[in-house]
């Protein structure tokens, strides 16, 4: 590996990303992985620790992104998952494996600090327990998807759902997490499946990924067309637009005895959900979920296989990509919602 690399990292609340080069202060530690990545998703995730969202950052400056693809340039010693020169997938969430921090590197004499998995730098330390070896046949850009948005989206469907088909659903924000929870509402055969969203193309996109009605929450009240689509409610219903409004709202679209509402990321710091307890009383169910109670090494290779078998048509989201210098730019187009979810193309030279 190289000693040097170029990075974006957080150095202020609030203000655009900085990017330099940073230097490591030596291999990786007993349990980290070194890898060169080859692409970076870029999530809201992001976007809200970047601007303040998530309150005060005791960890400033530090490096930032939780899903990757790459290829593993130096292990440490510990390290039994993975190889020299294996294509991997970089998570957040915890696998099996050496559970240490990630390495921090310097710019000039300050110190960038970086937590076990951070994605927005050419090279990187991991845990080796962020790292997952790539499928065979899955190409690097379609696998950043499977380091959250996939896991997430299909993990509450698939692990915490568990729809039979026939039954009603509804999704709320069809970012990347949303897409892919449709996918696996539309995969479990649920019908009807209805999403909301404010993108008129997004909407679009849902259509053909299989849902079967759309709203715009600025034209019809969403509460009111699902309960009266549905006579009373849907069976399940998922937010993934990560605000208390659109949770509440898909809490008040389910169906009383037995309905379920999950949610995935979570509004921004000091936000508080307001519900009537009574419909709790009733039979509804409202609760949060953690990376679709994934398990990375378990449920990737399932994940990986229903994509090749044509069951996940997660091309669909790959869109338009970045270079690391243009990761402000990715950042403000996904906040405008000109992006499903934008992708950090290292080099032009790396592998698919």
């Amino acid at each position: 590996m190289d000693n040097a690399w170029q990075a974006a990292w957080l150095d202020r609340l609030g203000e655009p990303l900085v990017l330099g080069e940073v230097r490591s202060k030596g291999g990786p530690a007993r349990g980290q992985v070194v890898v060169r990545a080859a692409f970076s998703g870029v999530c809201h995730s992001q976007l809200m620790e970047a601007r303040g969202s998530r309150g005060n950052d005791s960890y400033l400056p530090h490096l930032l992104g939780h899903e990757a693809t790459g290829v593993v340039e130096a292990i440490g010693s510990g390290v039994t998952k993975v190889n020299l020169g294996d294509r991997v997938i970089l998570t957040w969430i915890k696998g099996t494996g050496c559970d240490v921090g990630g390495g921090k590197v310097e710019f000039g004499k300050q110190t960038i600090n970086a937590g076990p998995v951070t994605t927005f730098s050419e090279f990187t330390i991991v845990s080796e327990n962020r790292v997952i070896p790539l499928p065979d046949g899955l190409p690097m850009d379609v696998g950043v998807l499977l380091g959250c948005a996939l896991p997430t989206g299909l993990g509450m469907v698939r692990n915490e759902l568990s729809p039979d088909p026939g039954k009603s659903a509804l999704i709320i924000g069809l970012g990347g997490v949303g897409l892919c929870a449709l996918m696996g509402l539309v995969d479990a055969g649920c019908s009807p499946i209805i999403a909301v969203d404010l993108s008129s193309e997004k909407r679009a996109l849902a259509v053909e990924l299989g849902a079967t009605f759309t709203v715009d929450p600025q034209d019809v009240d969403p509460v009111d067309y699902v309960l009266q689509t549905t006579g009373g409610g849907v069976d399940f219903a998922i937010d993934a637009a990560g605000l208390c409004e659109t949770i509440q709202t898909a809490f008040a679209c389910v169906k009383r005895k037995g309905g379920q509402c999950l949610f995935a990321s979570h509004p921004a710091n000091g936000d508080v959900l307001r519900i009537d307890p009574f419909e709790l009383i009733c039979g509804k169910q409202l609760r949060g979920s953690w990376g679709g109670s994934c398990k990375p090494d378990d449920d990737i290779p399932v994940f990986a296989q229903l994509y090749q078998e044509g069951r996940l048509p997660l091309d669909r989201l790959i869109g338009k990509s970045y270079k690391l210098n243009q990761v402000n730019e990715a950042m403000d187009d996904l906040a405008s919602g000109r992006v499903f979810r934008p992708l950090i193309k290292m080099n032009d030279k790396e592998e698919t």
